[in-house]
């Protein structure tokens, strides 16, 4: 699964967790791993405790957009405070976190089809779509990441 890969990337960042380049990102590399897995850890737990009866696709075009293209383009989405990061990320929160990703990955492919996630830009997902924004969303983190890395 793509996603597994993309958070074994994230884990692989997090000896850089102190690194910030303002020119690229106002946040620093722990900032954005922190931020990506509550996310993941987030959305699943939405498709975990969604009823599938709810789910009916509807057409958006911001989603084919980003869906197609497959990355969002940098800082036009504001996140919900729920998966904000606190002031003060510590490297061992970081590690509990990825444990906890990476289980709850492990249970999507059990989860009935149309279980679903509402996404405040792209509405209702159900666990495909799920899945390909959960890997758009870590992609776009992990090239910030990259790019402050490299700077």
């Amino acid at each position: 699964m793509l996603l597994e890969k993309k958070i074994g990337e994230l884990e692989q960042k997090i000896d850089h967790a102190d690194k910030l380049a303002t020119n690229i990102s106002e946040k620093a590399v722990a900032w954005h791993i922190d931020h990506s897995l509550k996310v993941i850890i987030a959305v699943v737990n939405a498709l975990q405790n969604s009823d599938p009866a709810n789910y009916k696709w509807k057409f958006n075009l911001i989603r084919s957009y980003i869906f197609t293209v497959g990355s969002i383009p940098r800082g036009k989405g504001k996140a919900p405070k729920s998966v904000l990061p606190a002031d003060h990320i510590i490297k061992e929160n970081l590690l509990l976190q990825l444990k906890e990703a990476k289980d709850q990955i492990n249970t999507i492919e059990n989860l009935p089809s149309n279980s679903n996630f509402k996404h405040p830009y792209f509405g209702i997902l159900n666990v495909i779509m799920t899945t390909k924004f959960l890997e758009i969303h870590t992609g776009h983190h992990l090239k910030i990441i990259n790019d402050i890395i490299a700077e």
